[in-house]
């Protein structure tokens, strides 16, 4: 029999009913090759199934019973199917389990008295009894197949309507068999670092004959997604540099008056980083440049240095901020510092337009003394108003993606890009999000800032605390207190606030507190922050809109209410808004009885204040979920990788296309072909991605 080549459509090839088709074109699998990648999401050892559980247990345990009994029950609109699955096996001491599925009618057609169930889910107590609810569940129907899902390491593939996870198995089992594996694209180079390249990889990565080969398997197929991620990048990176660009080489003599009149000595860190981007932006091409340090670390005046580089040679400078807020108080502070030089500043938001020269047209061209425009992420979508945009720096790049920094650098006027992080990113991200990129590194804290208290208290000490704070208010300080949502919700049951703001006033009476969230109008928040910046509110009862940027150096104290509730991340993004004068500062982290992983992430913040340790444990906390591999990215699927566990692979396949795009920059080598083709469909799907 001729084997078929990895292309070939499914649809028509006679193993493939012809009822299955729809439901593997909404998995996105057409041909073979697509159903070859479509990996396991688990695998279960079914040479010995778990013992039927005595109790409740927070680890997922894989069953094969019999079923027992069925019922179906209505109460009002909700409708209840039950199985009773026993251990055929397990006598008398092996005690029943319900499994249960909630509003699901069409399980009742599936699962029949008799039948034989492989099971797998969390035992949970319901009603004295032990309850699976809504397990995933296969049907042993026939001895024929057995031999496929039983007595063996048994991959789990994502299943669909219209194909449970049975059905994929049978027909990858078919594809192995009739496809021309070795007719599969491999981008891993024979021959270089690593472990050879497994012939039968395929085979090992859904029906391994144990758990090691599995593993090996698995690790091949990685280092093939990763050196694609990398050779993609790495691709892009070069591209920029190549493309030409604008040598904006500036004076110096604007910074090194700003310079002088600063309040404070930069860092020697903001001072190297401030020398890089500008000989980055000095020579002739496209800057495309990842500016990262940790909460307070300085990087706005970094950033207003290039900024005034790019006036100076005669471009204009847009910063995009992600909120409103931001926006406005960027403004506010370039305007402080740029208005005794004449160099003109513009604010562009959805609802405040203002220049500092007092102009109508706040883009009207004036190439003696282009503008520096402030403004949120709409600013990109206004760019056809930009007469020469110079350098477009980006705040808070997560909520920016590479497309949109695509489009910015294709620009006609070829802007030099710097994109700024909110908090540190680990390392395995960086590489891999930001691989495109040049990157510096802010590494040090200005002087003079005072140290920052953590504490993890639970909600009955509030009492306690509130006697502190009402001190430290006399003394003339001020105070943020955070929550989670603006108002109470039905289903969550956390503190708003809304709710909480009427309480905090009479808690704190003479003291004026004020309130802001974002479904505050523009004007209204705009006034209550201007307030509290100049002292006259006390207090700020806030949601997470003062999470990024606010900087009221008189601000020493910080309540975040339901802690638990935010990321580790947000948590230190918020509390890197107080600290930032010269007296000692407390954050105080609230909690009503957090355990386990909620507790734990308190629990690092109280340890450490550096932003790169917090991010390295909370990606070892959270994992890295779909980090890349979204449209937002332009990147391929990380497939069975994993950011955290792979950290090694995704190190190597990167040190690997530099070095490959190094010895051979267009990919022109022969045995370089499969390369070259994987990097132009990218650039293909990326433009129509683009639009």
């Amino acid at each position: 029999m001729s084997l078929l080549p990895p292309p070939t459509a499914l649809e028509g090839l006679p193993w493939v009913p012809s009822s299955r088709v729809a439901a593997l074109r909404r998995l996105g699998l057409l041909t073979l090759e697509d159903l070859l990648r479509h990996f396991p999401r688990r695998y279960e050892d079914r040479r010995k199934f778990d013992r039927f559980p005595d109790g409740p247990s927070e680890t997922a345990a894989c069953l094969f019973g019999v079923v027992k009994k069925t019922s179906y029950k209505r109460f009002g609109p909700r409708r209840i199917f039950e199985a009773i699955l026993e251990d055929e096996n397990g006598g008398l001491l092996s005690n029943p389990i319900t499994l249960r599925w909630y509003n699901m009618p069409w399980v009742q057609k599936m699962i029949l008295g008799g039948h034989r169930l492989v099971v797998y889910g969390k035992p949970r107590e319901r009603s004295k009894r032990l309850v699976i609810e809504h397990p995933e569940f296969e049907v042993i129907e026939d001895e024929a197949g057995a031999s496929l899902h039983f007595d063996r390491i048994t991959p789990v593939h994502g299943a669909a309507d219209g194909l449970p996870a049975h059905i994929a198995r049978e027909l990858i089992h078919h594809a192995l068999e009739e496809t021309d594996l070795s007719a599969i694209p491999r981008l891993w180079p024979e021959g270089r670092t690593g472990a050879p390249l497994l012939p039968d990889v395929w085979r090992a990565v859904h029906f391994p004959l144990d758990m090691a080969e599995c593993e090996a398997a698995r690790r091949q197929l990685v280092r093939d997604v990763f050196f694609g991620i990398q050779l993609i990048l790495a691709s892009r990176h070069a591209s920029v540099k190549k493309n030409g660009g604008f040598a904006r080489l500036g004076t110096g003599i604007l910074w090194k008056q700003v310079e002088t009149n600063l309040p404070f000595a930069l860092t020697d860190s903001q001072l190297l980083v401030m020398e890089e981007i500008s000989m980055d932006m000095a020579a002739p091409h496209r800057m495309n440049r990842l500016l990262q340090g940790d909460v307070g670390s300085g990087k706005t005046m970094v950033a207003l240095r290039a900024m005034i580089q790019a006036h100076e040679s005669g471009w204009q400078a847009a910063l995009m901020a992600p909120t409103q807020i931001l926006a406005e108080q960027h403004y506010l502070n370039f305007r402080r510092i740029l208005d005794p030089l004449e160099i003109p500043v513009v604010l562009r938001t959805s609802s405040r337009r203002e220049d500092s020269m007092g102009r109508v047209d706040l883009f009207a061209a004036n190439p003696s003394s282009p503008a520096i425009v402030v403004g949120t992420h709409a600013l990109l979508y206004e760019g056809a108003e930009f007469e020469r945009l110079g350098l477009v720096v980006i705040d808070e790049q997560h909520k920016f993606g590479v497309l949109q920094r695509t489009r910015l650098i294709e620009r006609a006027d070829a802007p030099d890009v710097l994109v700024m992080t909110a908090t540190p990113i680990p390392r395995t991200i960086t590489q891999t999000l930001y691989g495109d990129l040049d990157v510096s590194v802010l590494k040090h804290r200005p002087a003079g800032r005072g140290r920052i208290v953590t504490a993890v208290r639970d909600v009955e000490k509030l009492p306690a605390i509130v006697d502190f704070l009402r001190g430290e208010l006399t003394a003339g300080r001020q105070a943020y207190i955070v929550y989670p949502l603006i108002e109470e919700s039905e289903k969550l049951d956390v503190k708003a606030a809304t709710v909480e703001f009427e309480k905090w006033c009479a808690l704190l009476n003479p003291h004026a507190v004020g309130i802001v969230h974002g479904r505050i109008d523009p004007e209204s928040k705009e006034s209550v922050m201007r307030d509290f910046r100049e002292g006259r509110l006390a207090v700020l009862v806030a949601t997470t809109v003062i999470e990024v940027g606010v900087d009221v150096p008189n601000a020493t104290i910080m309540i975040i209410e339901e802690a638990a509730r935010f990321g580790l991340s947000q948590l230190h993004q918020l509390r890197g808004r107080i600290g930032r004068g010269p007296e000692k500062s407390w954050c105080i982290l609230l909690h009503d009885g957090a355990i386990g992983s909620g507790l734990e992430k308190l629990e690092v913040l109280e340890k450490t204040s550096d932003g790169f340790e917090i991010a390295e444990a909370d990606l070892l906390l959270r994992g890295p979920g779909d980090i890349i591999g979204t449209a937002q990215t332009g990147l391929p699927s990380l497939g069975l990788g994993d950011l955290i566990r792979d950290s090694d692979i995704m190190t190597d396949a990167r040190k690997l296309a530099l070095n490959i795009l190094e010895e051979d920059p267009e990919l022109r080598n022969s045995s370089h072909v499969s390369m070259r083709n994987y990097v132009l469909k990218n650039a293909i799907q990326q433009e129509l991605s683009a639009g």
